[in-house]
């Protein structure tokens, strides 16, 4: 019986995952034909081209790396355009699983951690590209001729995009942390100072090295770990979990 159940969950995963990648999958093909991908890489490198000279192009070092990166690029675009309903996949698989309370905070943590995520690509594009790139155009001795390659352009933007995307997830983490009674607001609070000290060593790891890139992204870091002790104040532990810390010796 138990092994007739686990075979069913796998294959009920494995229906949710093929309609997830049929999704993400669809508006491939779509964004493929319309605006094209060429459109899209353009769209995506245009914070770097406005901030460098005028008449600077970019370049590929590759055989097919014209046509390979683009390509990617579109396939991420489809991913983010897909991942609402990717996310309600995930939640539709492990909803029976849950109690009534549980799923009606499992919505709006899925909501917001899709919208969080997106603002924190929203932000990291238009507003910490253009600052950082035009920051390092500023800093760079003027005999270079700059002549940026596209796949490693790519891999920059990847980066800073995961970097910022799970950033902007902070509040929800602390949230549930709160909610399942792992930690208290209280002791979060306690932790500030190495949180702080943390989100500047995260910066440091994973933006280019310097200083205004490594603050843009700290700084977010800190509000956002403000902004989900405020609204986990609000939410509070569930039942059980608080059941078990009371009596907890």
């Amino acid at each position: 019986m138990q092994q007739d159940t686990f075979i069913s969950h796998l294959v009920e995963l494995r229906e949710r995952v093929m309609h997830a990648l049929l999704a993400v999958l669809g508006v491939f093909v779509l964004l493929f034909l319309w605006p094209g991908s060429g459109a899209i890489y353009d769209f995506l490198a245009a914070p770097l081209m406005h901030a460098l000279p005028e008449g600077t192009r970019m370049i590929a070092t590759g055989v097919i790396t014209p046509f390979m990166v683009p390509v990617k690029v579109t396939a991420l675009l489809a991913f983010l355009v897909a991942l609402p309903y990717v996310l309600y996949q995930a939640w539709a698989f492990v909803a029976p699983g849950l109690y009534e309370h549980e799923k009606q905070l499992a919505v709006p943590i899925i909501i917001a951690s899709t919208l969080l995520f997106m603002i924190g690509v929203a932000f990291c594009y238009y507003f910490v590209f253009g600052t950082v790139f035009k920051f390092i155009n500023d800093f760079a001795p003027k005999s270079i001729t700059p002549a940026p390659d596209i796949e490693a352009y790519f891999t920059f933007v990847i980066t800073m995009f995961l970097a910022f995307g799970l950033t902007f997830e902070i509040p929800i983490v602390v949230i549930i942390l709160v909610r399942a009674g792992v930690v208290s607001v209280e002791k979060l609070k306690e932790v500030r100072p190495y949180v702080i000290v943390g989100a500047f060593v995260v910066a440091a790891v994973v933006t280019p090295p310097d200083v205004l890139s490594q603050f843009m992204l700290a700084v977010p870091m800190c509000l956002l770990y403000e902004a989900g002790l405020f609204c986990a104040r609000f939410i509070g532990v569930r039942p059980k979990a608080a059941a078990e810390q009371t009596t907890a010796p």
